[in-house]
């Protein structure tokens, strides 16, 4: 008789556990369920500020989004008040790199393990992240830190971005892709060196196959290497059409760092999908970005941090040299990007300067040619596009994930409320408020 009380218990409580994952399913499933009162909405699509808007998000999904006078509130929804601030997508950077630390330039950098290095990337995505930079797009880190980051952050390891990332960024040797700071007796190579086409297309593949969503490579001199000049090309046409073609074949866009004029024509010609920096870009390359649609990426605030703050930061005085030469022609000639019809993603080059102050280029993007709503339509619904995500990020749209941030002013009006960032929101989930 005991046995058979015993029986009867298990399979009541056998059934009772069966049940409660429903039960719990049931109940997550409610709780989830999150009521946005806005009261203003940027419509980046369409370019315009709405009122009173009710967005209704579920899971990480946006499920609807409309004025509050007509919304379908769920029953049991939890409810955020931001009817006294102004509701935008999450912003987009396409231009990082979250491992790097804008306080350890030129031989500082090399005391920098890879390891820690990577442990610098934990701290500089949640800033990223917390700053209202929901997704962003790294093109270039050591050790393919960026890699692991991303995908610690994607399965909840850390709070950080969205990230597509690259790995090592390609380049010829001695050029600004590799490592020029040791002395030749030490043989040190870096690691995304490739000289030649077929060499690049094996290169390519390495990125792929260890992770990267994009490949970056460096067509050009830069600013911060050594014996380099940013205006010299380094790839060659043919050395950059193979990696373009080797990389559209397995699936991945190409962002090529070039400054220089020619480099930045035969990057395009070889089918980049983005040019990093841009600086000397002439009015050929600027009717080839446009005919070809050619996304261009101009890091046009951090100027300002390596001139003023560069020599602290360890940078080369040679670099701090070509700053001061490069950096106001890039600016004029964001300026003439733009309005010769280009297209513009924001692209900060956060590492160069400290993670986390990337909307402070918002303010340049406008003194330099834009509107405020252009500003932020370059870091959303452009940026969304250049990443190959326009079906997930880039603007408040059902369907998408409930990445939405919030600022107490109007942002359309004065970009300068996006470096105030008072609300985030990733995939549903609070992050700041």
């Amino acid at each position: 008789m005991k046995f058979k009380h015993l029986l009867i218990t298990a399979s009541v409580l056998g059934a009772l556990g069966a049940a409660l994952p429903s039960f719990a399913a049931d109940a997550k499933a409610q709780a989830s369920v999150v009521v946005i009162r806005a009261g203003k909405l940027v419509d980046v699509v369409a370019g315009t500020v709405l009122k009173d808007q009710t967005i209704v998000i579920t899971g990480e999904r946006i499920t609807s989004v409309g004025p509050s006078a007509s919304a379908r509130v769920p029953g049991g929804a939890q409810v955020i008040d931001l009817s006294s601030q102004t509701v935008l997508p999450g912003l987009i950077d396409t231009h990082t790199h979250l491992t790097a630390n804008a306080y350890l330039g030129g031989y500082n950098a090399l005391g920098v393990s890879d390891t820690r290095a990577a442990l610098y990337g934990v701290r500089s995505a949640r800033k990223t992240l917390e700053a209202g930079f929901t997704s962003v797009r790294n093109v270039g880190a050591g050790g393919f830190g960026d890699v692991a980051l991303r995908d610690a952050i994607d399965e909840g390891d850390f709070i950080g971005p969205r990230m597509r990332t690259a790995g090592y960024a390609i380049g010829i040797q001695g050029g600004h892709c590799d490592e020029n700071l040791l002395p030749p007796d030490m043989k040190i190579t870096g690691r995304g060196v490739a000289d030649g086409p077929w060499e690049a297309r094996a290169k390519v593949r390495e990125m792929a196959k260890y992770g990267a969503d994009v490949i970056k490579i460096c067509a050009s001199g830069g600013v911060l290497s050594k014996g380099d000049e940013p205006g010299a090309q380094q790839y060659t046409l043919e050395e950059m059409q193979a990696i373009v073609g080797e990389a559209h074949k397995l699936g991945r866009k190409v962002a090529a760092h070039a400054h220089g004029a020619s480099s930045i024509r035969d990057a395009i010609l070889a089918g980049v999908d983005s040019v990093e920096h841009a600086s000397l870009i002439d009015d050929e390359g600027i009717r080839l970005a446009r005919e070809k649609g050619t996304y261009l990426v101009m890091d046009i605030y951090n100027d300002d941090f390596i001139l003023q703050e560069g020599e602290k930061a360890g940078m080369l005085p040679e670099s701090i040299a070509k700053e001061k030469v490069i950096g106001q022609l890039q600016r004029d000639n964001f300026r003439k990007a733009f309005t010769g019809g280009a297209k513009m993603a924001f692209g900060s080059d956060s590492g160069v300067y400290p993670h986390g102050d990337n909307a402070r280029q918002f303010a340049y993007m406008i003194k330099y040619g834009m509107t405020s709503m252009q500003a932020i339509q370059a870091a959303t619904i452009n940026a969304a596009d250049l990443l190959g995500w326009k079906d997930r990020v880039g603007s408040i749209s059902a369907g998408k994930f409930a990445d939405i941030i919030a600022v107490k002013g109007d942002p359309a009006e004065n970009a300068a409320e996006l470096t105030k960032v008072s609300f985030v929101m990733k995939g549903g989930e609070v992050i700041r408020r």
